[in-house]
């Protein structure tokens, strides 16, 4: 009975999340449509649409991993499940902070707000400790058999 109500459970959940993220996908566009017809430059309606699908990437991601590990039959060991899963999502984490990062410096760049530079560094380095975090973790934690 547990393991039927948490497979029901996953697969609502992997389908919430399968669902936003191809909605978050849809809006990017429209959205960057919308506002190259108002007057938005190019530049910044391509910034924002990829920013938008970095987003739906991480939460396609987040899908996969509930479809695959909770979903199935497979052992639940805690450790073992997030070694399996963490490297792709932090991944993705990792990738759509420090693209948020670069696009903020280059923002500020050009509008001469070199005042504001401590924001998109801040968001750079968390994603290098992230990752630093990721690999210690990885070398650290136990191996499956």
């Amino acid at each position: 009975m547990r393991i039927n109500l948490q497979k029901a459970f996953a697969k609502t959940f992997a389908t919430i999340f399968f669902s936003l993220a191809g909605f978050v996908v849809l809006a990017s566009f429209f959205g960057a449509i919308g506002e190259y017809r108002h007057g938005e430059s190019l530049t910044q309606v391509i910034i924002k649409i990829i920013n938008s699908n970095i987003i739906a990437i991480a939460v396609f991601e987040l899908a996969m991993v509930i479809n695959k590990e909770y979903g199935s039959d497979n052992e639940h060991d805690i450790i073992v499940l997030l070694r399996r899963t963490l490297p792709r999502f932090i991944g993705t984490v990792c990738v759509a902070m420090a693209l948020e990062g670069l696009i903020m410096v280059i923002k500020y760049s050009q509008l001469d707000m070199a005042g504001n530079l401590y924001y998109p560094v801040a968001i750079v380095a968390s994603s290098g400790f992230l990752l630093i975090s990721l690999g210690i973790f990885l070398k650290y934690a136990p191996r499956e058999h």
